[in-house]
């Protein structure tokens, strides 16, 4: 038929280099019975004639379809970007496709994602629990399937799975004690939701650095949003409206930091000398804004890196298979910005 598409197979390399077809499958396999001559030649001719593998083949045939599913809550936040970029970069190493399921911060995405994976057949689900998720059922089936899981950044100890997160409380407790060093006394904190664990650890950390400072934790200045722009400039707004404002607020998040910061502008307040503001992930937009937003650095690339370790460890069966799942904990790191620029407090 004029003008159609052949594609390359085995035997034509074969038949290129007058051996059988099954040594050239060994050889592209990486098989040690066969010399390093022999797969150097195979390797040639398989770029020469523009060799494709045939990934259904090879699944079938490993039970396997080198495959694995990835759910983020956001796919327009930098943070999960990131996070994926070092799921890939492990991913590619181990000849694997990663498949990307955005829950929008939403359960019944989250659902449909878990769905959309077990009918694909992936490998493994490595996924970031949505905000809006209290139950656990579509994780669960997972386990039930045999398809293995981790979690990274928003995890729940009730599924019981391998996992990589950043230390939340004392990435929290050192933004808080960096507005302490620079002499802010009135802080204040923009929460998230509280059944997700690491709004809550962000929560204790900045509790625990004011009552080891001596400083008193008031009330007032502590409020609960949806974390968001919209959601961080209504909180600051409502701070702005009592007889004392806070001269510092720790954020959530960095778009929650980023509202506070509209909501002190709007209020013709100077950030820092008026309020000085942190916020939590070092999104890329930070170091842009004016002022530059100071914020904790969750190192993501590791993340997701470390994630997708975790999920080879399993499947190559380096873990045990009755060995409590694993735990890794990243270091957050503090970044220094204009909003906080204080001088530092001589106490």
């Amino acid at each position: 038929m004029p003008g159609a598409i052949t594609k390359t197979t085995i035997q034509d390399i074969a038949r290129e280099l007058n051996i059988t077809a099954s040594t050239v499958s060994r050889a592209l396999n990486g098989h040690a019975a066969i010399s390093t001559a022999t797969k150097e030649a195979v390797s040639i001719t398989a770029r020469k004639l523009n060799y494709r593998p045939n990934k259904v083949a090879s699944s079938l045939r490993l039970g396997r379809t080198k495959i694995i599913g990835v759910i983020i809550p956001s796919a327009e936040i930098n943070f999960f970007g990131s996070i994926v970029h070092g799921i890939q970069r492990v991913a590619r190493e181990k000849d694997y496709s990663v498949l990307i399921y955005e829950s929008n911060e939403q359960s019944d995405f989250e659902r449909e994602g878990v769905e959309t994976f077990l009918r694909s057949r992936v490998d493994g689900v490595l996924a970031s629990i949505s905000k809006q998720t209290t139950r656990f059922d579509h994780y669960k089936e997972l386990h039930k399937r045999g398809v293995p899981l981790v979690l990274f950044d928003r995890v729940n100890e009730e599924l019981a799975v391998p996992s990589v997160v950043v230390d939340d409380y004392l990435g929290a407790f050192n933004a808080t004690q960096h507005l302490i060093d620079r002499g802010c006394r009135r802080i204040a904190h923009i929460g998230g939701q509280q059944h997700v664990s690491i709004f809550r650890k962000r929560l204790q950390g900045y509790l625990d650095a004011l009552k080891k400072n001596g400083l008193p934790v008031n009330k007032s200045w502590i409020t609960y949003g949806e974390v968001s722009i919209e959601s961080g400039s209504r909180c600051m707004q409502s701070m702005l409206g009592r007889r004392t404002i806070p001269d510092a607020v720790f954020a959530v998040e960095d778009f929650t930091a980023l509202g506070a910061i509209q909501a002190l502008k709007d209020a013709d307040l100077s950030i820092p000398g008026d309020v000085a503001v942190i916020g939590f992930a070092n999104e890329a937009f930070g170091q842009y804004i004016t002022p530059s937003l100071s914020s904790v650095d969750q190192q993501t690339a590791r993340m997701g890196e470390a994630a997708a370790k975790l999920f080879f460890d399993l499947i190559e069966k380096k873990i045990p298979a009755k060995a409590a799942p694993r735990q890794l904990v990243l270091e957050p790191v503090l970044v220094y910005r204009e909003s906080t620029a204080r001088p530092e407090n001589p106490h």
